[in-house]
């Protein structure tokens, strides 16, 4: 059933009429007495994909997004300067994190505009990292040793802008030519085939590994500050948890009531802005009076606002980025092959990020031509960031969307503007350094939260599974065990990992440290190979759209191509034959379904509530 479109002041988020129930969402239409919520009410999207919050609430909801993406948009950057013998360059380096950010929005509008179209944000991948260090860690690219000395360095040498290019126009070609690979797998259907095989033990343990692995860097950033972290743990929970039902007055006007009070649910909405805000002014507030340590070598002091201070001075305030801006890029074929890796794991975890961030935002689970839009666009996106010289390629952010589990705003215009936000940061290199002075400690707290809601969001899609069968538990715990296991392994003894051709070894070593890509593929082959039934694995509900979800929009109402392209398809008969654009009939199946699902919906039992409900209780 097509969603009611919503005008923004209306929204749940805003009590405009004083005889509304001061709950931000009603019953299942637009409004009900604070008596009459249910489980199911409290945990469905404010804003589901199609809707349109009011103008600056796109904007508050758009910079929350991109503080979300900021913490993994600028490692990335950092950790490849180190191979990149760009550990005493600052200035490029900030013109690196620029970069990525004006690609990953670039991304971002076509991602939401013509691929899956759901509110889901592309940023860099970790999963090109690993092959990235391979490469860079080869003989042959091997930091000269005066690059290693501040005192040697002069950036604006030939020489040292050589070397440092030189290595970069490797990463763009093998990012370049890796990409095909994804743009074929995405737009000639083949991942949608691989769909048939692919079920929820398979995503289950991709996603829930993608938290699970980052616990590591998590801790670091946490443990820089204890104290501080815990305040920005407590904090968001607080406000996405205890007051996220507790209204705050605004003085509002509209042409019916004039200038009267509404109340704002802002505790529900920007509960991780709110708490990054607060711990960061904390932050600051002790810098300036010296009660964090000034010792660098001390506990602590990498909570002061003022350890990388001086990046915003030498900052510009604009930064154009252009494809080829290094040069003409290189190939090199064992880097190709090292980062095809990458890019298998990172469509995996995509798959997966598409149907969480369905089940979080309101839609239903995302059809085969939505998916293969989506790969293949990320395929495009990872092309653009090689051209433009990132030194990563694009994938969908967990981060962000665990985020709208937490604020209940499943808009994909939010989205929209949080790209135009990456954009603009991205070309005013001195704003965009403003926030690199976020404190260490108040990012590990964040990450705190945010992977572990994305651990619970991996798990909930066992909800389909028979979790009382004893195959499918030995399946998950299997895979996730061993995906724990194997990669530490490995990493404490690099060596083992010996086969005379250096490329092969680079693969391995690459696939067997990757957790997401070890647990997928144990939970993919022992899913399609240990005796099981349909229902029992769970293949059967996984495409099929649920009560809960249906209620809130139809599959044509996210799924379809933008400015009547699909309606010009749809009188077109060679369609059926392309993998990517939406069969006719698709949606008219749907309504059908919605139908039946209307009528099941009346004894659909308080008892039998969707296992993501329990999940999205728990964690946020």
């Amino acid at each position: 059933m097509a969603a009611e479109k919503r005008n923004g002041l209306s929204n749940h988020a805003f009590d405009m009429d004083e005889h509304l129930c001061d709950h931000p969402r009603g019953k299942h239409t637009k409004t009900c007495g604070s008596n009459c919520t249910t489980d199911e009410d409290r945990n469905k999207p404010n804003y589901c994909v199609t809707d349109i919050p009011p103008w600056y609430l796109c904007i508050v909801l758009a910079i929350q997004h991109y503080l979300m993406a900021f913490g993994g948009l600028v490692t990335i950057p950092l950790i490849l300067s180190e191979g990149l013998c760009l550990q005493h360059d600052s200035l490029t380096q900030g013109h690196l994190i620029n970069t990525i950010f004006l690609v990953s929005g670039v991304c971002t509008i076509l991602q939401v505009t013509f691929g899956v179209r759901l509110p889901i944000l592309q940023g860099g991948t970790f999963a090109l990292v690993s092959p990235a260090m391979a490469i860079l860690s080869m003989p042959e690219w091997k930091c000269p040793a005066w690059t290693q000395n501040a005192t040697l360095v002069n950036a604006s040498s030939p020489i040292f802008i050589e070397v440092w290019q030189s290595r970069m126009r490797t990463l763009q070609g093998c990012i370049m030519v890796a990409s095909l690979l994804q743009i074929l797998v995405g737009f000639t259907g083949f991942i949608g085939f691989l769909m048939r095989f692919i079920g929820p033990l398979t995503i289950a343990p991709t996603v829930s590994l993608i938290g699970l692995s980052l616990y590591d860097s998590a801790g670091a950033k946490a443990g820089s500050h204890w104290g501080i972290s815990a305040m920005t743990v407590v904090l968001i929970t607080l406000f996405s948890q205890y007051l996220r039902q507790i209204p705050v007055p605004i003085p509002a006007y509209s042409k019916a009531k004039k200038l009267h009070v509404s109340k704002f649910y802002i505790f529900q909405i920007m509960p991780i802005l709110l708490g990054i805000a607060i711990s960061w002014l904390v932050c600051y507030i002790l810098t300036i009076y010296d009660v964090l340590p000034s010792d660098p070598d001390q506990y602590g002091y990498l909570a002061r606002t003022d350890v990388k201070g001086n990046v915003v001075d030498q900052a510009s305030w604009f930064t154009f980025s252009y494809p080829g801006q290094w040069g003409k890029p290189t190939v090199s074929l064992a880097g190709v092959f090292g980062t095809m890796a990458g890019i298998i794991c990172s469509m995996l975890e995509s798959v997966g990020d598409y149907h969480t961030c369905a089940k979080l935002s309101g839609a239903p689970p995302p059809p085969k031509h939505a998916i293969n839009r989506g790969i293949g666009m990320e395929g495009i996106g990872s092309l653009l960031a090689g051209a433009f010289g990132s030194g990563n390629g694009t994938t969908s952010f967990s981060e962000n969307v665990a985020a709208l589990g937490v604020t209940k705003v499943g808009s994909r215009m939010v989205i929209f503007v949080s790209a135009l936000v990456m954009i603009l940061m991205g070309i005013l290199g001195k704003i965009g350094a403003i926030f690199t002075t976020i404190p260490n400690p108040v990012i590990g707290g964040m990450m705190m939260v945010m992977f572990g809601v994305i651990t619970a969001a991996g798990i909930s899609n066992l909800q389909s599974a028979d979790m009382n069968s004893s195959r499918n538990i030995f399946i998950f715990g299997f895979s996730i065990f061993s995906a724990l296991i194997i990669p530490n392994w490995i990493m404490k003894n690099p060596g083992f990992l010996a086969t005379g051709v250096e490329e092969v070894d680079q693969v391995l070593q690459i696939l067997l440290t990757t957790h997401m890509f070890i647990g997928g593929f144990l939970g993919f082959i022992l899913d399609n190979t240990i005796p099981g039934t349909k229902q029992e694995r769970g293949m059967l509900t996984w495409n099929k759209v649920t009560p809960e979800d249906k209620h809130i929009l139809g599959t044509d109402d996210v799924y379809n191509l933008p400015f009547g392209i699909n309606s010009y398809l749809s009188s077109c008969s060679w369609v059926r034959y392309i993998p990517f654009c939406p069969q006719k009939g698709h949606s008219s199946q749907d309504k059908s379904e919605d139908v039946n699902s209307q009528g099941r919906e009346s004894d659909h039992l308080p008892g039998n509530t969707e296992l993501s409900v329990v999940i999205h209780q728990v964690s946020l």
